[in-house]
């Protein structure tokens, strides 16, 4: 059946504005980082682009290497919006990033003005569009002057490739470093997407005051920390979940005793919360305002559902965000 948006998808969404500048973005974030790659099955990816869409989620973050294989993610939503969502383009805030490995010799991956630029092109045709909303350096690159790196953005925006522009896994120095230039340029740097959650709170330490000072958004990725802060590992590691598996990213090692006994107890605030672990934890990231967007990744349809249910319960009491930094120091 040919797809057709809820009407009342923007009705309960919360949208916070990005830093200091126009754009507004939805509190929860559909990620395509896995579950949308050539690998996957083409019309769950749609089931969930769709429904994410229906509940107010308006923003879709991709990369360049999102897959597996590298460049499938953006394959399948290039066909998602050709074949099914193109009329809602307009609606849609659309992001992608350059920065890790894509291609083979010297020009492949980190932050040259060649890469960056190459590596927009190959992203838009994968996705059939003629811009992005949000082009982003997807971490900096040790070898690259930051001037040239920052250069390739804002020449992306004048190319009328993509509207704005933002930074990846840069450190406080690095983010206020970039937002200089980019100032200089003309191009403010829009957003920061830093890993964030109640287990890694590395932001905390000086990289917010810098987003505040600078007047940049942020979107944190990995809120639910790999998916340890879910009902995934409340019994242990099991061998179908993320950790039980071949992910680098999340080892069964990384679950140790003292993180499942954190786990367990914050599970436990979480429903005297009326809340799932990972609806608490979204919450959490999302409180007191200085995170403009947490983003989520999801297998399932449900999993979405579940998410952005959380915006139904925002607020902590100071008890509860002590027993919260409780249990993480415990945890760590």
């Amino acid at each position: 059946m040919p797809y057709t948006a809820a009407n009342n998808r923007y009705e309960t969404m919360i949208y916070n504005r990005v830093g200091r500048s126009g754009l507004k973005l939805p509190a929860i974030s559909l990620g395509l980082w896995h579950n949308f790659g050539g690998i996957d099955r083409y019309e769950n990816g749609k089931a969930m682009v769709r429904r994410a869409f229906d509940l107010g989620i308006t923003h879709f973050d991709l990369a360049n290497n999102y897959g597996p294989p590298p460049g499938s993610a953006e394959e399948t939503f290039g066909a998602i919006l050709k074949n099914d969502m193109g009329a809602y383009r307009n609606e849609m805030i659309i992001s992608t990033k350059a920065g890790y490995w894509m291609w083979e010799g010297p020009y492949g991956e980190w932050g040259s003005r060649k890469y960056m630029l190459a590596s927009l092109d190959q992203s838009l045709k994968r996705m059939n569009l003629d811009y992005v909303d949000i082009f982003y350096s997807h971490r900096p690159d040790p070898n690259t002057p930051l001037e040239e790196t920052m250069g390739a953005l804002d020449h992306a925006v004048r190319q009328g490739k993509a509207l704005y522009v933002g930074i990846s896994n840069y450190s406080a120095e690095q983010t206020a470093e970039a937002a200089r230039i980019l100032k200089q340029l003309g191009t403010p740097c829009l957003i920061h997407q830093p890993s964030y959650s109640i287990l890694n709170r590395w932001i905390e330490d000086g990289l917010q005051d810098v987003l505040d000072e600078q007047g940049i958004g942020s979107i944190v990725f990995s809120p639910l920390a790999g998916g340890m802060l879910t009902n995934r590992y409340l019994n242990g590691v099991p061998s179908d979940s993320r950790a039980g598996g071949p992910s680098v990213f999340l080892k069964s090692d990384h679950i140790t005793e003292s993180k499942l006994g954190g786990i367990r107890a914050l599970h436990e605030l979480a429903e005297a919360r009326g809340q799932s672990l990972a609806q608490m934890a979204l919450a959490w990231v999302l409180r007191g305002g200085r995170v403009t967007t947490a983003l989520i990744g999801a297998s399932r349809v449900e999993q979405i559902d579940d998410n952005v249910a959380a915006l139904n319960n925002l607020s902590f009491s100071d008890e509860e965000l002590a027993r919260i930094d409780e249990i993480a120091a415990s945890a760590n």
